[in-house]
């Protein structure tokens, strides 16, 4: 039997590619681990916990990858054969105000999951990036072949030493390592820090909800379908072991961009969002919006636009991600209403 270890098992993406894996998969075995830390609401974790322990070939580990002990146990004890790195402290903002979760999660989390692929010999190693990593990049849209030396928040240097890392272990252990840099990846039982999320919750609640950047930032929002989708294509595609002239090997190492390649205008975003809150009756027909949004400038850590150039993702793996935002987010504000139970009156 295949073992798969998903690390941040009840985190939004990893819950939904466990989901995914199982589904699929009735012969292999899946291995999670996830420390379900307070960052966002934890009644959100178990539920998506809840819906994966359905699955008789689905280990749950409650414990954190920066804990050496803990990994090594459970390398030793299950040798996965795919190693999926999606446990991480997520969030540009928070990074700035609580540096030492990053530190820990990022990159000593990430550097226990590599000298652990060292040790217990593993097929392919998968992890999360960001298009964080970008940072303040004039040329759009973003290229894998692009500099991305110029971090502009903690959490993006976090992500581009996870690259780094995995390349220098690539090299010297003949490791074969994919990383994703995703881009702002929203859908169903989402993370509540995420702007669709938290504006919904803010105006269900008659707060005023905060547009950065005047509402000239652009985001490519990718549903959370498609990042999943690539992500298992990309599994089971792990990069060609190859020796260089110097008779050492050459890195097995790919970097890809998932994204939806469609940068959408925040104020159109937040249209769209009211339409569909509306749609779903989790907000009334007569809801004032204008009552409830201010326009304010760029914070910290902030860019202005993400836009993903995801050419090598079709050209590898024939995929693209296509999920309009419309289509995604009316999945969300159904699942919000029933969730959460809204009762307008």
């Amino acid at each position: 039997m295949k073992t798969y270890l998903v690390t941040g098992s009840s985190g939004f993406i990893g819950s939904n590619l466990t989901e995914r894996l199982l589904k699929e998969n009735p012969s292999i075995q899946v291995v999670g681990i996830d420390n379900m830390n307070d960052y966002y609401d934890v009644k959100l974790k178990k539920y998506r916990l809840r819906k994966l322990k359905k699955y008789p070939n689905f280990i749950f580990i409650k414990g954190d990858i920066a804990n050496k002990k803990t990994i090594n146990k459970i390398f030793e004890e299950y040798k996965p054969n795919i190693v999926i790195n999606l446990a991480a402290q997520a969030g540009v903002r928070y990074s700035i105000t609580n540096p030492d979760v990053y530190i820990s999660a990022n990159i000593i989390g990430f550097y226990n999951i590599l000298e652990a692929c060292r040790n217990y010999p593993v097929e392919h190693l998968v992890y999360a990036s960001s298009s964080s990593v970008y940072g303040g990049n004039k040329k759009i849209p973003f290229s894998v072949d692009d500099s991305v030396d110029n971090p502009v928040s903690l959490y993006a240097a976090t992500k581009k030493s996870n690259e780094l890392f995995a390349h220098a272990y690539s090299k010297l252990y003949n490791i074969p390592t994919t990383g994703l840099r995703f881009f702002t990846v929203y859908g169903p039982a989402g993370r509540p820090d995420m702007a669709y999320f938290d504006f919904t919750n803010k105006l269900i609640n008659g707060e005023i909800i905060k547009i950065f950047n005047y509402g000239n930032c652009q985001r490519d929002f990718t549903y959370i379908d498609d990042i999943v989708e690539g992500i298992v294509r990309i599994i089971g595609k792990a990069p060609d072991k190859k020796m260089g002239d110097d008779n050492l090997p050459i890195p097995p190492y790919a970097i890809y961009n998932i994204g939806n390649s469609k940068p959408e205008n925040l104020l159109e975003f937040v249209q769209i969002l009211q339409e569909e809150l509306i749609r779903a009756k989790v907000l009334p027909d007569d809801y004032d919006f204008d009552k409830h949004k201010e326009l304010v400038p760029m914070q910290p850590g902030d860019v202005p636009i993400t836009y993903a150039d995801t050419t090598p993702l079709e050209k590898d793996f024939n995929f693209r991600p296509q999920t309009s935002l419309r289509d995604g987010l009316r999945k969300f504000a159904c699942w919000y209403k029933k969730y959460y139970h809204v009762k307008n009156k």
